[in-house]
């Protein structure tokens, strides 16, 4: 027994001055470095423009192809605790920055594999993690050197940062017209001279199925994928007043169940007529604001509308959209000037929307509305997506999304810097000029952080078929000549000044990048025990 207890006291054998980590915390940490980069190399493959894609099906049986990392990981059935922190990493990367959500997984794997070679070198974790937050507080002041300013009224960088975010994915060959429309529509719901956010909730997008995804539009109003209710009513309004109703238009319920027996026709007569009656009236109502188009929300208790009531809406030459969703309401509002009426004795010309047109257009084989010609516009956008099946629309959907987030970037931060690997790679090169300046085992982490960065380079070249490691050699002696925007052109299969490949990236997604995945890694360096909970 006595050698057991002194062999876990740390050993008289050991020698005292080398930190050895008692057993558990020791595999507890393994575990899950282990289960972290597990996850990064699942999505390794799909970095880049040449990454490939992943096929998701669900329980459900619904298919979903993708490269986009966020996707990929918020879809995939993560059990282990130490790989749901990637999960949350690459979601905490896609509301920072939008964009470069595989980019910020692999490096933490990268990063993680590195931190693993120095524990098994004796090195004390927490040295390891203020290693590397120093490192990336380092990395962040060599971007920040290494950037080209941007002017917001340079439609030109913008949209080249927009197409390098579509040419990553699966519906890249539409780049040409999605970037023009990221763009123009970012621009239109902001005031370039002092915005410093854009709010992407002022962006709508609405999917539709029919065309391909070179009839997306960008409309300057509000598209409705229903098409209008009511036989024989207008289905093309000119100089329109618009009414949002939050109320219903059909005979009232009681609160409970209820039967009401009716024994004799005179009785049953009288019911219709005052069904009739009560309708009328609402109608007659809502014609005399002035309302001609007529929005309704959704209900889910009983008939928004009842046949009856289309029936005297359409003879009062009123266009109505039915159904509309509840969480539209906030956007069609913000976009008409309207305001929600909740009861018919609120219908008053003071809370009407205007627009110059309202229409039903022909799309495909359906049908949807538009309405154009808003009184004040700048407030808010749509986005009409089309494609030839719900695969197509749902990524051409998410790619759209990213090249959102990009410009937000650089609404954020108006800054740009290369992209194709040269940022990693001029990062890991000052690195570790700046780690030689330092002194013992910060050194060592400093010099494995700044490798570890490499990785990106290497996953786009070995994605892209190039041989990464003479790809990578060649890049660094590159940098190491001071050619700072150096990177793979991916299309050529050669190294080549990426600024003039037009290949640019925002600072945010860079810095965020790296920051976040350090966190990350310091965390996971941290933890040296999993408690289960009781309940």
């Amino acid at each position: 027994m006595p050698q057991n207890v002194s062999a876990g006291a740390g050993g008289d054998n050991v020698s005292r001055s080398e930190y050895k980590d008692k057993d558990k915390p020791t595999q507890i940490r393994y575990s899950n470095i282990t289960a972290a980069k597990a996850v990064a190399d699942a999505i390794r493959t799909s970095l880049g423009p040449r990454g490939m894609d992943k096929m998701i099906q669900a329980e459900n049986g619904d298919v979903t192809i993708t490269n986009d990392g966020a996707t990929i990981l918020k879809q995939m059935q993560v059990l282990h605790p130490a790989a749901k922190m990637l999960v949350e990493l690459s979601k905490a990367q896609d509301i920072e920055a939008g964009d470069g959500t595989t980019s910020v997984v692999v490096l933490a794997g990268s990063l993680l594999d590195a931190s693993a070679n120095l524990l098994a070198r004796g090195i004390h974790p927490t040295a390891i993690s203020e290693a590397f937050q120093q490192a990336a507080q380092k990395s962040t002041e060599i971007l920040e050197s290494l950037v080209t300013p941007l002017d917001l009224a340079d439609r030109e960088s913008l949209l080249k940062s927009a197409s390098t975010s579509l040419n990553s994915k699966v519906v890249s060959q539409y780049s040409s017209i999605l970037s023009p429309i990221a763009v123009d529509a970012v621009m239109k719901v902001i005031n370039p001279a002092t915005a410093t956010n854009v709010d992407l909730n002022d962006i709508k997008i609405v999917k539709k199925i029919g065309g391909t995804v070179e009839d997306t539009e960008l409309i300057d109003g509000l598209v409705f994928t229903s098409r209008t209710s009511g036989a024989g009513g207008p289905n093309k309004v000119e100089k329109a007043k618009v009414g949002l109703i939050q109320f219903c238009i059909s005979p009232p319920k009681t609160d409970m169940d209820n039967q009401v027996i009716v024994s004799d026709y005179t009785q049953m007569d009288r019911v219709l007529r005052e069904e009739r009656a009560y309708i009328l009236d609402i109608v007659k109502k809502i014609k005399k604001a002035g309302c001609n188009v007529l929005l309704i929300q959704k209900s889910i208790l009983r008939d928004a509308v009842s046949d009856l009531a289309l029936h005297f809406l359409a003879k009062m030459k009123i266009l109505v959209v039915k159904d509309v969703e509840r969480e539209d309401v906030e956007f069609v509002c913000k976009t008409l000037g309207c305001k929600p009426i909740a009861s018919v004795d609120h219908f008053v010309p003071e809370n009407l929307g205007t627009a110059e047109l309202v229409e039903e257009v022909q799309t495909g084989s359906s049908k949807i509305v538009k309405v154009t010609g808003i009184a004040c516009p700048g407030q808010t956008v749509t986005v009409l997506i089309r494609g030839s099946n719900k695969l197509v629309i749902e990524e051409a959907d998410r790619s759209l999304h990213d090249a959102l987030c990009v410009i937000r970037c650089l609404v954020k931060k108006r800054a740009l810097i290369a992209g194709g690997g040269a940022p990693e790679i001029e990062l890991s090169q000052r690195l570790a000029e700046y780690a030689n300046t330092r002194t013992g085992m910060e050194q060592y982490c400093l010099r494995s952080f700044a490798e570890a960065l490499e990785v990106i380079p290497f996953t786009l070249a070995e994605n892209a078929g190039l041989n990464p490691i003479s790809t990578v050699t060649e890049l660094r002696a590159r940098h190491a000549q001071g050619e700072k925007n150096a990177g793979i052109n991916v299309r050529k299969g050669a190294i080549t000044n990426i600024l003039e490949e037009n290949v640019v990236q925002p600072i945010l997604v860079s810095l965020s990048a790296i920051t976040l995945a350090s966190e990350t890694v310091r965390s996971i360096l941290k933890i040296d025990d999993i408690v289960n909970c009781v309940r």
